[in-house]
């Protein structure tokens, strides 16, 4: 289920998560070749992608929200 990105936090390892309107957290690292996300890196590139889209797998699932 798409989900908007609403803001965003670092976890415990200092990785960006995103927080989108459903309550629940999704990390979105950039880590080519696997994952290829440079926007995440600058504060201007984050902020662009608020609002964005993201496939929110545990919507999908029907889990809780996040804390």
């Amino acid at each position: 289920m798409k989900q908007a990105i609403k803001g965003y936090h670092k976890d415990d390892e200092m990785h960006w998560v995103a927080e989108l309107d459903c309550g629940h957290n999704q990390h979105v690292r950039h880590t080519p070749p696997w994952a290829n996300r440079p926007w995440v890196e600058t504060a201007s590139g984050r902020n662009a992608k608020l609002g964005f889209m993201l496939d929110c797998k545990k919507c999908d699932r029907g889990e809780p929200k996040d804390n």
